[in-house]
């Protein structure tokens, strides 16, 4: 923020062709904050999650959004079947937020 500050100080009073070079120079420093802090972070949670959820498989101890663990029992396609205790449940695979140790970066809403 101190850059977009100084930025600012700087960018001349008149209203010539300077000002908008000194004008177009903020907006792409503000499209690259955005980008640096917000969308690409969240992009690679997303595709570390989704990488996560590629690689469960029969026996593996999860734990869903919800709160429920349990052990994988059986997967078909985006569904996927797990035994708490002595309850099987029918869950979306992308509610799970945890494959035995591993957190997902990227908790599902």
């Amino acid at each position: 923020m101190a850059l977009l500050s100084t930025l600012a100080l700087m960018a001349p009073t008149d209203s010539g062709p300077s000002g908008i070079v000194i004008l177009i120079i903020q907006m792409g420093a503000l499209v690259a904050i955005f980008y640096f802090l917000l969308l690409r972070p969240q992009n690679q949670a997303r595709k570390k999650h989704a990488e996560l959820l590629a690689n469960i498989k029969k026996g593996d101890e999860v734990v869903t959004a919800g709160g429920v663990v349990g052990k994988i029992k059986e997967i078909k396609d985006q569904r996927v079947t797990i035994e708490s205790g002595t309850a099987q449940l029918v869950v979306e695979r992308s509610k799970i937020t945890q494959v035995g140790g591993q957190v997902s970066p990227n908790p599902p809403t």
